[in-house]
């Protein structure tokens, strides 16, 4: 993946908007141009919660133009139901761009994003990107229900071929993104996913069987989201170009991968090269 371009910076801004598509889903606008300037496409960010009685909560990085950058959360818990309670005036910061983002370039022109529940968030810039520079683009989107199928329309007017499953099957496919994927990964020449991690393993056997390479985004509850205290590990190859270089194997260790931080070397990794 690219090698972070800009660094971390804290950015107090305003909330300029605010709107909730599903229930318990909430989506937060803020000014930040100078965010939007650094972010690239699957970064994230760390927010502060106005209180600074609780501590930052990471998420990805949802629509980034004109000044204007947005996340988008679901109210799981005292953090993000603090979050979600914020009016348009109300102050915020934002920690960021964290992370690597996505290898568009690597990915062809015919691409296949695939998002579970939420995991959308981090496939609106993927697919801006991909379809400014003239690729083709397939968004196949997995939830439990169909209310809770965030935005799938704003995809499709940007240009985008989107198909839908859910769980209850109350919208398109009764049964799993993963079945859409499998029926039509042949037409692909690379895959963005971002869900849960039942989804991205299934994504990453997909790609395995298909020949298709994929790069998955990793969903992981972050404690710093700067990659100190080495909370959120995931076993890659060694040899991996995102692998760490400490810490190094101990003497006789023949382990062929290390522990990779998914906040500092991800959240988005090759899927061939992840240890699962």
């Amino acid at each position: 993946m690219p090698a972070v371009e800009h660094e971390p910076a804290v950015h107090s801004t305003i909330v300029c908007d605010r709107r909730e598509p599903a229930p318990g889903i909430v989506i937060l606008g803020c000014r930040a141009p100078e965010l939007v300037r650094a972010t690239r496409p699957g970064q994230f960010a760390m927010l502060v919660p106005p209180g600074r009685e609780r501590v930052a909560t990471a998420l990805g990085l949802y629509e980034a133009d004109h000044g204007r950058i947005s996340v988008m959360l679901v109210t799981v818990g005292p953090r993000t139901r603090e979050l979600a309670a914020l009016s348009p005036g109300d102050s915020l910061d934002l920690f960021g761009p964290l992370g690597n983002g996505f290898d568009l370039a690597a990915l062809g022109n015919d691409v296949a994003l695939v998002a579970g529940g939420v995991g959308i968030a981090s496939l609106l810039l993927p697919a801006q990107y991909l379809l400014a520079r003239g690729a083709r683009v397939h968004l196949y989107y997995g939830a439990r229900t169909a209310v809770a199928l965030v935005d799938a329309e704003l995809f499709a007017k940007l240009g985008a071929e989107v198909s839908v499953a859910t769980d209850d099957g109350s919208r398109g496919l009764h049964g799993y993104v993963t079945e859409l994927l499998l029926a039509q990964v042949h037409k692909h020449t690379g895959i963005a996913a971002c869900g849960p991690s039942a989804m991205l393993r299934a994504v990453a056997d997909v790609a395995r069987t298909s020949g298709v390479r994929a790069q998955l985004s990793l969903e992981e509850t972050f404690a710093c989201g700067v990659g100190a205290c080495w909370g959120c590990v995931v076993p890659l190859d060694r040899v991996s170009a995102q692998a760490p270089r400490f810490p190094t194997a101990g003497p006789g260790e023949q382990r062929d991968y290390v522990h990779a931080r998914i906040c500092k070397e991800g959240p988005v990794f090759w899927a061939h090269e992840l240890r699962w």
